[in-house]
This record gives C-alpha cells, structure tokens and sequence, in this order.
C-alpha cells in the first residue's frame, strides 16, 4: 500500500511517516520534529584550528626549501607537496572565510614549493 500526500499529490512509500516532496505529515496527528538550518555564514570559525593549518602548511610547503639550503643535492622538495592537503581542503569548503583563508594558503603553499625545486635544482 502506497501513502498519497493530501497537500501535494505525491505518492510515497507505505513505510514514510512525511511526505518525501513537500514534508507534510501523512498520519494524522504526527508533528514533525523542529529543525534547525544552519547557515555556512553563521558558523563561527575556530581561530586555533585555524593558526594550526597555517603553521602546518607553512612547515610542510617551506621545509624543502630550508633543507634544501642546508644541505645541498637534496630530492627533499618533492614532499613540500604535502604542504597542499590543507589549502586545496578549505578551498572547498562553503564557509566564505574558510575558503579566503584557503586561498591564502594555497599562494603560501605555491611560494614555498616553487623555491623548494629552485634549490633542489639549482
């Protein structure tokens, strides 16, 4: 036996308490939980878990080029690549501040790679 919805036509399954379309109850006298939308603007961000991306990325990005000074004819530079995880992360997220931070880190990330295989090769 299927379940009609009275408020939009749909036709649900036997086992659905709510309408799969619009959300209206379909047994009489059911109320629907309340429930919160959050928005990505109105989450707040941690500050700390956030000076702790940027310490990551810049150790993991810029550690080729400092090994790289250090002691020459090195292949270290090839894991500053790993100094990319943490931006190309925020970047995708939907919070706006998040993704502008990502950004940020992505450019820091770039900077130190590129000068890592300059002193790897040079």
């Amino acid at each position: 036996m299927v379940r009609t919805c009275k408020n939009c036509g749909f036709v649900n399954q036997d086992d659905y308490d709510f309408c799969a379309k619009c959300g209206t109850p379909l047994v009489e006298g059911l109320r629907p939980n309340n429930v919160y939308v959050y928005r990505p603007e109105q989450l707040r961000v941690n500050k700390k878990a956030l000076l702790a991306a940027y310490i990551a990325t810049i150790f993991l990005s810029w550690s080729g080029f400092v090994v790289g000074l250090i002691s020459k004819h090195t292949s270290f530079a090839v894991f500053t690549f790993f100094g990319f995880f943490m931006p190309f992360y925020l970047v995708q997220s939907k919070h706006p501040t998040l993704r502008k931070h990502g950004l940020i880190m992505m450019m820091i990330s770039l900077v130190g790679v590129s000068l890592s295989f300059y002193v790897m090769f040079h």
